[in-house]
């Protein structure tokens, strides 16, 4: 599906380490006439580690596959039921700096929380989406000869608890929220189409 210059691909429930391969490859063989592409999806249960990532927040050992990435941030948390949305851009093509990029995401999903009357916020010098005191979006960047992967996790109807065995994002005794939990009841299927609508709006105006 095509919406604002971009594609839109819904994967469905995939499993990290290949979809991670697959935006490497994906990236690898651009060139300055492919398109921009939004990937969707969930992943079963994974922690992943950005670059600069510690292991020590990784609290407790609950056998839960632990995968070091190539993202920007620290520790997170992907599991069914949250929404994943990773954005392959060109960004020099669309005149983009990261630090826009970043804005953009956040901003597609406080606006999509504000459609149903949840205020969300940006917390300075912590990227990500927050709803008081908790954290309902993550994100995680790679920038490769100006080419965008990796991107954005809202959770949307999710297990919570794993959370709970990691500092989120480096940060100890950080709260986590979900959609379902603060009264929207997006499935998440709904919820990936309605961010990516987001996204590509803000991206536009970008």
């Amino acid at each position: 599906m095509a919406k604002a210059g971009l594609l839109v691909r819904n994967l469905g429930r995939v499993e990290y380490l290949q979809t991670w391969q697959a935006m490497i490859d994906f990236t690898a063989a651009r060139s300055e006439q492919t398109a921009d592409e939004l990937w969707c999806c969930e992943h079963p249960p994974v922690f992943t580690l950005g670059q600069a990532g510690r292991a020590e927040h990784l609290l407790t050992d609950l056998g839960i596959p632990l995968v070091n990435s190539d993202r920007g941030g620290q520790i997170t948390y992907h599991g069914p039921g949250q929404v994943v949305i990773y954005a392959l851009l060109d960004l020099g093509r669309r005149q983009l700096k990261v630090r826009q990029l970043v804005s953009a995401i956040e901003q597609a999903v406080i606006d999509l929380l504000a459609a149903h009357g949840v205020l969300a916020e940006r917390h300075a010098g912590a990227p990500g989406v927050y709803v008081a005191a908790a954290k309902v979006a993550a994100l995680g960047l790679r920038v490769r000869r100006g080419h965008s992967y990796h991107g954005v996790s809202l959770n949307v109807d999710m297990d919570l608890s794993p959370f709970a065995a990691i500092n989120p994002c480096g940060y100890p005794g950080l709260a986590v929220t979900q959609t379902r939990d603060l009264g929207i009841s997006l499935t998440p299927s709904q919820a990936a189409t309605v961010l990516a609508d987001h996204l590509a709006v803000q991206l536009e105006r970008r």
